[in-house]
């Protein structure tokens, strides 16, 4: 059965970032993930988990200078210690608030500068984000980002993804599978599901969705989702499913895709 998580940066954007793990409470989700908790300290987000009711599955670890245009440090030259610490600091916030997923995001890459020279300092990166993180039972995960919506960004391919992951080897180390992201590079998402969700090593470690082309609500756009859903579901997928789109106007009044869900006992 598919469990949703509300992804709490896109979703309820109407209230307080506070206030949005009540709302999503009151709309039947037992799940959320977010982007970046820092601006907050543990105590104040682990409280609205308890008061909601609410397990945390998933956020980023810190990636740099995010309104400076960063996205990720893992594959940047030069600002490993610097990752380093941020690891420190995505690891001390997941003890707090009970997720055993970190999202580690790539970075981006210029186009005069040196794929190979990223891509190594990216695998020793990864590699020591693991370590850290086996010891707290936190997968670290990595995702592929379409560059339509973050130009430049070094990791855009499923297949590639599941390839450092293997490379690497560390059991801790996943793929996050985000269904619009790659709708948008490469599509074909039932047949990347099937080859991905069995793979001895690396395997997928967490799934979000969202309307493709425009990242709304999944029940609108090019994409089928009622026959992914059914797809994870065969596969044997028992994570859960990110909400990470933009509804199109108010949250609560867009979540009519959710009801068959949750009517059939297969609720968020």
């Amino acid at each position: 059965m598919p469990r949703f998580a509300a992804n709490l940066t896109m979703m309820y954007n109407e209230h307080a970032f506070l206030d949005r793990f009540g709302a999503a409470a009151r709309d039947g989700f037992r799940a959320v993930e977010f982007l970046f908790p820092y601006e907050f300290p543990p105590p104040e987000i682990k409280a609205q988990l308890v008061d909601n009711g609410l397990k945390q599955v998933l956020f980023n670890a810190p990636p740099g200078d995010w309104t400076g245009g960063e996205r990720g440090l893992a594959s940047l030259p030069g600002r490993e210690e610097e990752f380093r610490r941020s690891i420190e600091i995505a690891l001390d916030y997941a003890a707090a608030l009970g997720n055993d997923r970190l999202h580690v995001m790539a970075g981006l890459i210029g186009p005069q500068q040196s794929r190979e020279l990223h891509r190594d300092v990216y695998m020793k990166n990864l590699a020591l984000a693991a370590s850290m993180a086996r010891a707290a039972r936190v997968t670290i995960v990595i995702e592929p980002i379409n560059t339509r919506d973050m130009p430049g960004f070094f990791l855009n391919r499923q297949d590639e993804a599941q390839a450092i992951c293997e490379e690497i080897g560390a059991p801790n180390l996943q793929v996050q599978f985000d269904c619009y992201h790659c709708q948008i590079v490469e599509g074909d998402l039932a047949v990347k599901l099937r080859r991905d969700m069995k793979r001895r090593n690396a395997g997928i470690g967490h799934i979000q969705i969202a309307g493709v082309p425009y990242r709304n609500e999944p029940d609108t756009g090019e994409v089928n989702y009622p026959y992914l859903f059914d797809l994870i579901d065969s596969l044997g997928y028992s994570g859960w499913i990110g909400c990470e789109y933009r509804p199109r106007a108010g949250t609560s009044d867009g979540l009519g895709w959710i009801a068959p869900y949750r009517h059939t006992g297969r609720a968020s």
